[in-house]
C-alpha cells in the first residue's frame, strides 16, 4: 500500500499527460485516432482522480507505518550494495542494458542532491513533531537512497579499475548505513519534539550522512583528479603564509618575463579546464593536472617577483594578489568539479565562466602592480587576456549567460558598439602621437566594452535558439539554487570576519548588513517558494526553514548591536556563538533548496535552432577576433608609431570590425524572437478566414454540402477541445508579446496550430446544421474569433516581447486580448447551448474535470481576498448548485429537453466554486482544514460530472424509467456532497458562516417589517381581542435590552475565536427575531384608526433590524483581524448605530401612548433615521443595482409633498400631523436618496455629472434635514418668528430639489426622455391612437357585405374596436393639448409669441397658435370615430366619414404647420412630435380607404328604383326627384358660400407668418 500510495503521490505526471493528450486531440486529422486518444484521456483523468481519492483516504490510515517502511528499505539496499561488492570481486558486477558511464555519473550527482534536500526535510518535520509529515519525509530520503545505490552501482559496474569499484560501493554502503541511523533516531525524535538531546543526535548523525554522500561524489573518475588539483592549488599557497619570502636570485628583466609567461600559460590552462568540464572524465582529468602544474610554476613566479622588491610594503601587496589567485583557481576546479558532476545543472556553467574571468581578473590585478613596462603594454596584455576568456561564451551559447531580455542585449550591443568606436578611434589617435597614459585608458575602454558586447551577443543568441518552435524554452525552477549556494557563501563569509579577532567596528556593522541583506533575500525566496509549490511537504518544511533562519538572524543580530555598544572580547565570543545556529540553518536550507525536484529545466535547444543563432555568434567571434589583432597591433604601434604597414594592418582590422558590428546589429533586428513564426501563424489565419468566407458564402446560397463520415457530435467536440486549447493560450501570447521576446514563437505557433481543426469542425458542424439561423451563427462566431485572433497577432507582432515598446502598441494589445477573449466566450456559449440542447455532454464533463484538475495543480500566487470572502461566495454558489440539482429532478419527470440547459448551469456554477476554493483552501486558518475544503470540492466535482452525464443520457432517451432512477440516484449524492462542502467551510470558519446565515436572516426580517408598515398605512393592521399597548410595552422594553447585551457580546468575539462568533451571531438573531414579533403585536394594539403611529412604532424596529445587519455583516469582515484594521474601525462605527438606534426604539416606546410627545418623538427618530441614510449615500461603496433618470425624478416628486407636509405641521404644531410628516419624510428622502444613488452609477452616465447627482443628493436631504429640525424647535418653543422662518428653509429645499431635477436632466442626455414631459405624453398617445386607427381599418376591411338591414348587434365586435380607437384617440389629443400648451409657454419664453392678454375674448383659431391647433386634431379625431361608427351601423354617409376624415388631416397639418413656423428647426421635441402627427394622420387616410372599400356603402349603388306603373305616380316621381335635385344644389351652393365666409372670418386672426404660408 506504501509503495502504491508513493507511486500516486508522485503520479503528478498524469494531470500533465492528460492536459497534454486533450491538447494533441484537435491538431490529429485522423478521426477514429482522434476520438480515441480523446477518449483514452478521459478514461486516464477518472482513474487518476479514484487513485487520489483512495491515496489520500490510505494517507489518513497508514501514517505511523511510513517510517518502518522507509528503513526497511534502506536496510534491503544496504544487503544489495554487499551483493554488487562481492560481485566485484568475482569480476561479474556488469552494467544494466543503457547504464553508460555518463549517465550514471550524472544520476549520481543528482541523486546525491535529493538526498540533502529530503534528509534537511525530514530534520525539520521531526523538529516540529508531526509524525504524519515525518513519515512522508523518511519515505522520500528511502526513494532518493534507493536512485543513489542503482546510480553507484552502474559507476563501479562501468569501471574497469577495481579500486575505483571496490571505494564507490564501499562509500554508498557507509551512506546506506548512515542514512538508516539517521532515520532510526529520526523515529525516535518524533515523539519528543523540543528535546535538546535528541536534537543534537540527530543533527551529528545527519552531518555524518552528508559527508558520506561527498565521499561518493569524489570516487567519480575525474572528480578525484580535480581533487588532487584543488590539493596542489592550496599546498602551492602554504608558502603564501611564510613569515618573510626568500630574496630573489634572478635579474628584476628575468622575473619580469618568467612571471608573464606564467601568466599567459594559467590564463590559457584555465580556459581549457572550461572546455574540458563539458567533455569526459577523461579531459576534464588532464586539464585539471595540467592547471595544478601551471599554478604552481605562477605561484613560483610571482614569489621571485615579490622577492625583488626590498621594501615590506610592497611584498605585502604582492602576496595579498597571489592569494586572491589562489582564492579564484580554487572557485575554478570547484565549479569545473561540480560542473562535470551534474552536466544539467542550471547555470552552473555560467558559474565557471565567471570564475574564470575571476583568474584573469587577478592575475591582470598582479602584473599590473608588479611589472614596469612602457606604458600602455599591461593595458593591451589585460585587455587580451579579457577577450580570450569572454570568447568562451561564444564557444556554445546553450545556456543563458545572464537574465537579459532579448531587446536589453540589443541596447547593450548598441551602447558598447558606440564605446568601442569611440575608443578605437581613441587608440589609434594616441599611438600615432605617442600619448601613452591615453593610449592605455582607450585599451582598457574598448575591453570593457568587448567584454559587454559578446555578453549581450551570447545571450542574444541562446534566446533565438531557444524561441525556435522547434526547440524547448527552460522552465523556471521553483527556486534558484545557486541563488542560495551564493547568499549560503556571502554569508559565511561575513560570518568569519565577525569572528576574525582583527575585525573592526566598522567592519563589523558592514559584516552584519550584508548578513541582514542576503537572510532576508532567502527568507522571501521561501515565502515565494511556499506559495508556488503544490507539495505539501516543501511548503512546511521552506516555511519552516525561512523561520528557522529569520530567528538565527535575529538574535544574531542582537549581538552584534551589544558589540557595537561595547567593543569587548565578552561580546565577540557571544557574536561568534550566536553565528553557529545561522550558519547551520542556511546550510540546512540550501541543502533542501538543492532538490533537483525544485530545479530549473534547461533549454533543449534544436538543431534549426542551432542554425537560427549562427548568424549572431559568427558576427561576434569575427568582432572578437579582428578586435584581438587590433589591440596587438595596436601594442605594438605604441611603441613604434613609425612603421607604415602596421598602420595598414591597423586599419584593416579597425574595417572588419566595424564590418561585424554591422553585420551584427542587422542579424539581431532581422533575427528578433518571435517575429517569423507570427507571419507564418498570421498567413494560417488569413488562410481560415477565406476558408469560413467561402462556406458563408455557400451557406448563404443554400449550398453547403453536409459533410459525409462523421457525427455532428464528433464536430462539436473537435470544436470545443479547439476553442479551450485557443483560450488557454491567450493570456501566455500577450504575456509573451508584452515582455518575453523568448516565448512568443512557441506560443503563437501553438495557437496558430488549433485555428485549422477549429475552423474545419467549424465548417463541418454548420454543415450538418438545419436551422439556417444557427447555421449562419457559428460561422459568424467562428469568423470572429479568427480576426480577433488575427488583430492580437498583428499587435503581438509590433510588441514583439519588448517592455519598452510605445505606450500604444501595448494599449492594442490589451484591447486585442479583451476582444479575442469575449469571442471565445461568445463561441463557447454557442457551442455548450448547441450541445446542451441536443443532449451532448462530453464538453461539459470536461470542463468539470478540468475544475477538479486544478485544484491540484501546481501552486497559485497570493490569494487576494480573506477567507471570508472566498467562503461567502463559495456559500452562495454551492447553494445555487442544490437549487439547480433539485430542478434537475423535477425536470426528469415533466420536461426532460430541458436538462441540457440546467446541466449548462450546473457546470457553470461547479466552475466557479472550484476556482473560489484552491484560495479559500490557502486562507484557511490551517492546512487540514484547507485541504478538507480542496477535497470536498472535489468529490462534489465528481458527482456533478456524473449527474451531467446521466442527464445527456436521459436527455437522449426521455421515456428509459431506469436512467431517471439513476439520475434522482446521482442527484441525491450530489446534494449531500454540497452539504458536505458546506460543512467543510464551516468547519474552517463556524462563526463568520454563522454571521452569513444571521445575515440572510435579519434581511427576511425586514422585508416582513416592510409588509407590516404596508398593511398598517392601509389602516388593516387591527388588534387582537380588547388588548392594550401596555400589555406589551414591558416585553418590547425587556427584549430591546436584551438585544443590547447580544450586541456587546458580538463586537467583543468579532476577534475572538470562531465558536463564541458563530454563538453570539447566532443569538442575535433570535432575540432580534422575538423582538420584531412584540413590536408588531404592540403596533397592532393601538389600533388601525391611529395608523401612523403604528408605522413609527413598526419603523423604530425595523431601523434596529437593519443596525443590526450592517453590525453582522461589520463582524464578519472584522473576525480575526488585528486591531488596527478598517474594518475593526467600521465595526466599531456600526456598534454605535445600533446602539443609537435602540436607544431610539426604547423612547418611541415610552412616548407612544403620549399624546403629547409622539409626535415629537417620531420626528426625532426620523431625523436620526435620515442622518443614518445619509451616511450610507456619502460612503464611497456603489449600489447593489442601478436605475434610470426617470425613476429619480419621480422620487423627487415625493420631497415636495413632503415638503409641504412638514411646513403645514410646523405652523399648526398638531401631533398627529408631525407623525404624518416624520412617516412621509422617512419614506421620501430615503427612497430619494436610494434612487439617486442608482441613478448616478448608472454605466451610461459620466463621472461629472454622478459627482454632480450626488453633491445636490446631500445638499438636499442635509435641506430637509435642517427643516425638520426647525419644525422641532418650534414645536417645543412655538412662537410666530420662528413659524415665519419655515418659507426660507423650505426654499432651500425646493431650490436643491430643482438643482438634483437639473443633474437628472443631464443624466438622461439625448437618449432619456423624461416620461412627465407633455410632449413625450403626446407623442406616445399620438401613436397610440394612430395604431387604434389602423386596427379598425384593418377590421373594416375584413367585414362581409351583408345583404339585410345593418343591425348594431352584429357589428357590435367592430365596434368595441372603434370605440377603443376614439378613447385612445381622445387621450392622444388630450396629451396632445397638454404637449402643445407646453411648447407654446417654450416659445413664449423665447419671446416668440406674445403673452395672451386674459380679456382677449375673440382671439381666434390661431392666436394660440399650437394649442388651438392640436383642440382642432381632437375634435377632427372625435369627428371621424363617430362617422366611422355611425357607418358600420348602417346609418352613416360616406361623404361624412370622407369629410371628417379631411378634417383629420388638415388640422394635424395646421398642427404641423403651427410647429413649423415658431419652433427651431432642431427641436428635438418638435421633431418628434411631428412624427407623431403624421402617423395619426396616415392611420385616417387608411381608414377611410377601407371604408370605402368596406360593404357598408357597397349596398347603395346594387339598391334598384322602383317605376310605379301609373302615369300619374310615375309623373309625381320624376317631380320629386328633380325638386330633390334642385334642392340639393342650391344646397350645395349655400354651403360652398358658408365655407367661404367662414375662411374669411378665420383669415382675418391667421398670423402674419401663416398669411403667406396661406397664399402658398
Amino acid at each position: 500500500v506504501l509503495g502504491l500510495r508513493a507511486g500516486g503521490q508522485g503520479g503528478i505526471q498524469g494531470p500533465v499527460m492528460v492536459a497534454a493528450a486533450k491538447a494533441t486531440v484537435p491538431t490529429i486529422t485522423d478521426q477514429a485516432s482522434a476520438m480515441q486518444l480523446s477518449q483514452c484521456a478521459k478514461n486516464l483523468a477518472a482513474a487518476l482522480a479514484e487513485l487520489r481519492t483512495a491515496a489520500q483516504k490510505a494517507q489518513e490510515t497508514c501514517g505511523p507505518l511510513e517510517i518502518d517502511s522507509a528503513l526497511s528499505m534502506v536496510q534491503s539496499l544496504e544487503r544489495d550494495l554487499q551483493e554488487a561488492k562481492a560481485a566485484a570481486r568475482d569480476g561479474k558486477l556488469k552494467p544494466l542494458p543503457g547504464e553508460t558511464m555518463e549517465k550514471c555519473a550524472q544520476d549520481l550527482g543528482n541523486s546525491t542532491k535529493a538526498v540533502s534536500s529530503a534528509i534537511a526535510q525530514l530534520l525539520g518535520e521531526v523538529a516540529q513533531g508531526n509524525e504524519n509529515y515525518t513519515g512522508i519525509a523518511a519515505r522520500d530520503v528511502a526513494q532518493a537512497l534507493r536512485s543513489l545505490s542503482q546510480a553507484a552501482r552502474g559507476v563501479a559496474a562501468n569501471t574497469s579499475d577495481p579500486q575505483v569499484q571496490s571505494a564507490m560501493l564501499e562509500c554508498a554502503g557507509d551512506v546506506m548505513d548512515k542514512a538508516g541511523n539517521l532515520i532510526e533516531e529520526a523515529r525516535k525524535g518524533v515523539g519528543k519534539p523540543g528535546d535538546p538531546e535528541s536534537q543534537q543526535r540527530l543533527a551529528q548523525v545527519a552531518k555524518a550522512v552528508s559527508q558520506a554522500l561527498n565521499r561518493c561524489v569524489n570516487c567519480l573518475p575525474g572528480q578525484r583528479d580535480v581533487d588532487a588539483a584543488i590539493r596542489t592549488v592550496s599546498e602551492a599557497s602554504k608558502k603564501l603564509l611564510a613569515e618573510s619570502l626568500p630574496p630573489s636570485t634572478k635579474s628584476f628583466q628575468e622575473a619580469q618575463s618568467q612571471l608573464n609567461q606564467a601568466a599567459a600559460g594559467l590564463n590559457q590552462s584555465a580556459n581549457e579546464l572550461v572546455q574540458a568540464s563539458r567533455g569526459t572524465p577523461q579531459d576534464l582529468a588532464k586539464s585539471s593536472g595540467k592547471f595544478g602544474q601551471d599554478f604552481n610554476e605562477f605561484l613560483e613566479a610571482g614569489v621571485e617577483m615579490a622577492g625583488q622588491s626590498p621594501n615590506k610594503e610592497d611584498q605585502a601587496q604582492v602576496v595579498s594578489n597571489l592569494k586572491s589567485i589562489s582564492m579564484s583557481s580554487s572557485k575554478l576546479l570547484l565549479a569545473a568539479k561540480a560542473l562535470s558532476a551534474d552536466p544539467t545543472a542550471p547555470n552552473l556553467k555560467n558559474q565557471l565562466a565567471a570564475a574564470a574571468r575571476a583568474v584573469t581578473d587577478s592575475i591582470n590585478q598582479l602584473i599590473t602592480m608588479c611589472t614596469q613596462q612602457a606604458p600602455g603594454q599591461k593595458e593591451c596584455d589585460n585587455a587580451l587576456r579579457e577577450l580570450e576568456t569572454v570568447r568562451e561564451l561564444l564557444e556554445n551559447p546553450t545556456q543563458a549567460v545572464n537574465d537579459m531580455s532579448y531587446f536589453n542585449c540589443l541596447d547593450s550591443v548598441m551602447e558598447n558598439s558606440k564605446v568601442l568606436g569611440e575608443a578605437m578611434a581613441g587608440i589609434s589617435q594616441h599611438a600615432k602621437n605617442s600619448k601613452l597614459p591615453e593610449f592605455g585608458e582607450s585599451v582598457s575602454t574598448a575591453s570593457k566594452a568587448l567584454c559587454g558586447f559578446t555578453e549581450a551577443a551570447a545571450q542574444a543568441a541562446y534566446l533565438v535558439a531557444v524561441s525556435d518552435p522547434n526547440s524547448q524554452a527552460g522552465q523556471q525552477g521553483l527556486v534558484d539554487p545557486t541563488q542560495f549556494a551564493r547568499a549560503n557563501q556571502a554569508i559565511q563569509m561575513a560570518c568569519q570576519n565577525l569572528v576574525d579577532p582583527a575585525c573592526t567596528q566598522s567592519q563589523v556593522l558592514s559584516a552584519a548588513t550584508i548578513v541582514a541583506k542576503h537572510t532576508s533575500a532567502l527568507c522571501n525566496t521561501c515565502r515565494l517558494a511556499s506559495s508556488r509549490t503544490a507539495n505539501p511537504v516543501a511548503k512546511r518544511q521552506f516555511v519552516q526553514s525561512a523561520k528557522e533562519v529569520a530567528n538565527s538572524t535575529a538574535n544574531l543580530v542582537k549581538t552584534i548591536k551589544a558589540l557595537d555598544g561595547a567593543f569587548n572580547e565578552d561580546n565577540r565570543e557571544r557574536c561568534r556563538a550566536a553565528t553557529a545556529p545561522l550558519i547551520e540553518a542556511v546550510d540546512n536550507l540550501t541543502a533542501f533548496a538543492s532538490n533537483p525536484e525544485f530545479a530549473t529545466i534547461p533549454a533543449q535547444i534544436s538543431p534549426e535552432g542551432r542554425r537560427a543563432m549562427e548568424p549572431i555568434v559568427t558576427s561576434a567571434k569575427t568582432m572578437l577576433e579582428s578586435s584581438a589583432g587590433l589591440i596587438q597591433t595596436a601594442r605594438s604601434l605604441a611603441v613604434n608609431p613609425k612603421d607604415p604597414p602596421k598602420w595598414s594592418v591597423l586599419a584593416g582590422h579597425s574595417r572588419t570590425v566595424s564590418d561585424s558590428i554591422k553585420k551584427l546589429i542587422t542579424n539581431m533586428r532581422d533575427k528578433a524572437p518571435g517575429q517569423r513564426e507570427c507571419d507564418e501563424a498570421i498567413e494560417v489565419l488569413n488562410k481560415c478566414m477565406r476558408d469560413v468566407d467561402q462556406a458563408s458564402l455557400a451557406a448563404i446560397s443554400q449550398q453547403l454540402a453536409p459533410r459525409e463520415g462523421i457525427s455532428q457530435e464528433a464536430l462539436h467536440n473537435q470544436m470545443i477541445t479547439a476553442v479551450q486549447e485557443i483560450s488557454n493560450l491567450i493570456e501566455p501570447v500577450a504575456s509573451a508579446a508584452r515582455a518575453e521576446a523568448s516565448q512568443l514563437g512557441h506560443k503563437v505557433s501553438q495557437m496558430a496550430q488549433y485555428f485549422e481543426p477549429l475552423i474545419l469542425a467549424a465548417v463541418g458542424a454548420a454543415s450538418k446544421t438545419l436551422n439556417h439561423q444557427q447555421q449562419m451563427n457559428l460561422l459568424d462566431q467562428t469568423k470572429t474569433l479568427s480576426e480577433s485572433a488575427l488583430q492580437m497577432l498583428y499587435t503581438a507582432k509590433e510588441a514583439g516581447g519588448n517592455p519598452k515598446q510605445a505606450a500604444h502598441t501595448q494599449e492594442a494589445l490589451e484591447e486585442a486580448v479583451q476582444m479575442m477573449k469575449e469571442a471565445v466566450e461568445d463561441l463557447t456559449t454557442t457551442l455548450n447551448e448547441a450541445a446542451s440542447a441536443a443532449g451532448v455532454v462530453g464538453g461539459m464533463v470536461d470542463s468539470i474535470t478540468q475544475a477538479i484538475n486544478q485544484l491540484d495543480e501546481g501552486p497559485m500566487g497570493e490569494p487576494e481576498g480573506t477567507f471570508v470572502d472566498y467562503q461567502t461566495t463559495m456559500v452562495k454558489t454551492a447553494k445555487a448548485i442544490a437549487v439547480t440539482v433539485q430542478e434537475m429532478v423535477t425536470k426528469s419527470t415533466t420536461n426532460p429537453d430541458e436538462l441540457g440547459t440546467l446541466a449548462n448551469q450546473l457546470t457553470s456554477d461547479y466552475g466557479q466554486l472550484a476556482h473560489q476554493a484552491k484560495p479559500a483552501a490557502i486562507t484557511a486558518e490551517n492546512d487540514e482544514i484547507g485541504s478538507h475544503i480542496k477535497n470536498r470540492v472535489q468529490e462534489l466535482g465528481h458527482g456533478c460530472a456524473a449527474l451531467v452525464t446521466k442527464a445527456g443520457a436521459l436527455q437522449c432517451s426521455p421515456s428509459d424509467a431506469y436512467t431517471k432512477k439513476e439520475l434522482i440516484e446521482c442527484a441525491r449524492k450530489v446534494s449531500e456532497k454540497v452539504s458536505h462542502v458546506l460543512a467543510a467551510l464551516q468547519a474552517g470558519n463556524r462563526g463568520t458562516q454563522a454571521c452569513i446565515t444571521a445575515a440572510s436572516a435579519v434581511s427576511g426580517i425586514i422585508a416582513d417589517l416592510d409588509t407590516t408598515i404596508m398593511f398598517a398605512t392601509a389602516g388593516t393592521l387591527n388588534r387582537e381581542n380588547a388588548e392594550t399597548f401596555a400589555d406589551h410595552r414591558e416585553g418590547i422594553l425587556k427584549t430591546a435590552k436584551a438585544l443590547v447585551e447580544d450586541t456587546k457580546v458580538l463586537v467583543q468575539n468579532a476577534t475572538a475565536s470562531q465558536e463564541k462568533l458563530a454563538q453570539a451571531a447566532q443569538s442575535s438573531v433570535a432575540t432580534i427575531t422575538r423582538l420584531a414579533e412584540v413590536v408588531k403585536l404592540g403596533a397592532a394594539s393601538l389600533g388601525s384608526e391611529d395608523p401612523e403611529t403604528q408605522v413609527v412604532l413598526i419603523n423604530a424596529v425595523k431601523d434596529v433590524a437593519k443596525a443590526l445587519g450592517d453590525l453582522i455583516s461589520a463582524t464578519k469582515a472584522a473576525a480575526g483581524k488585528a486591531g488596527d484594521d478598517p474594518s475593526v474601525y467600521q465595526l466599531k462605527n456600526s456598534a454605535k448605530v445600533m446602539v443609537t438606534n435602540v436607544t431610539s426604539l426604547l423612547k418611541t416606546v415610552k412616548a407612544v401612548e403620549d399624546e403629547a410627545t409622539k409626535g415629537t418623538r417620531a420626528l426625532e427618530a426620523t431625523i436620526e433615521h435620515i442622518r443614518q441614510e445619509l451616511a450610507v449615500f456619502c460612503a464611497q461603496v456603489p449600489p447593489a443595482k442601478t436605475s434610470t433618470p426617470e425613476d429619480f425624478i419621480r422620487m423627487t416628486k415625493g420631497i415636495t409633498m413632503a415638503t409641504a407636509k412638514a411646513v403645514a405641521a410646523g405652523n399648526s404644531c398638531r401631533q398627529e400631523d408631525v407623525i404624518a410628516t416624520a412617516n412621509l419624510s422617512r419614506r421620501a428622502i430615503a427612497d430619494m436618496l436610494r434612487s439617486c444613488k442608482e441613478a448616478a452609477y448608472h454605466p451610461e452616465v459620466n463621472a461629472d455629472v454622478r459627482l454632480r447627482a450626488l453633491r445636490y443628493g446631500k445638499e438636499c436631504a442635509n435641506g430637509y434635514l435642517e427643516l425638520l429640525e426647525h419644525v422641532l424647535v418650534i414645536l417645543q418653543k412655538p412662537s410666530h418668528e420662528l413659524k415665519q422662518q419655515l418659507a426660507g428653509y423650505s426654499k432651500r429645499v425646493a431650490g436643491s430639489v430643482t438643482e438634483l431635477i437639473q443633474a437628472a436632466e443631464a443624466m438622461k442626455g439625448t437618449e432619456w426622455v423624461d416620461p412627465e414631459d407633455p410632449t413625450v405624453i403626446a407623442e406616445n398617445e399620438l401613436l397610440g391612437a394612430a395604431a387604434a386607427i389602423e386596427a379598425a381599418a384593418k377590421k373594416l376591411e375584413q367585414l362581409k357585405p351583408r345583404a339585410k338591414p345593418k343591425q348594431a348587434d352584429e357589428s357590435l365586435n367592430f365596434e368595441e374596436q372603434i370605440l377603443e380607437a376614439a378613447k385612445s384617440i381622445a387621450a392622444a389629443t388630450s396629451a396632445l393639448v397638454k404637449a402643445a400648451s407646453a411648447a407654446q409657454r417654450e416659445l413664449v419664453a423665447q419671446g416668440k409669441v406674445g403673452a395672451i392678454p386674459a380679456n382677449a375674448v375673440d382671439d381666434g383659431q390661431w392666436s394660440q397658435g399650437l394649442i388651438s391647433a392640436a383642440r382642432m386634431v381632437a375634435a377632427a379625431t372625435n369627428n371621424l370615430c363617430e362617422a366611422a361608427n355611425a357607418a358600420v351601423q348602417g346609418h352613416a354617409s360616406e361623404e361624412k366619414l370622407i369629410s371628417s376624415a379631411k378634417q383629420v388631416a388638415a388640422s394635424t397639418a395646421q398642427l404641423l404647420v403651427a410647429c413649423k413656423v415658431k419652433a427651431d428647426q432642431d427641436s428635438e421635441a418638435m421633431k418628434r412630435l411631428q412624427a407623431a402627427g403624421n402617423a395619426v394622420k396616415r392611420a385616417s387616410d387608411h381608414l377611410v380607404r377601407a371604408a370605402q372599400k368596406a360593404a357598408a356603402f357597397q349596398d347603395q349603388e346594387n339598391e334598384t328604383v322602383v317605376v310605379k306603373e301609373k302615369m300619374v305616380g310615375g309623373i309625381a316621381q320624376i317631380i320629386a326627384a328633380q325638386e330633390e335635385m334642385l334642392r340639393k344644389e342650391r344646397e350645395l351652393e349655400e354651403a360652398r358660400k358658408k365655407l367661404a365666409m367662414i375662411r374669411q372670418q378665420q383669415y382675418k386672426f391667421l398670423p402674419s407668418e401663416l398669411r403667406d404660408e396661406g397664399q402658398n
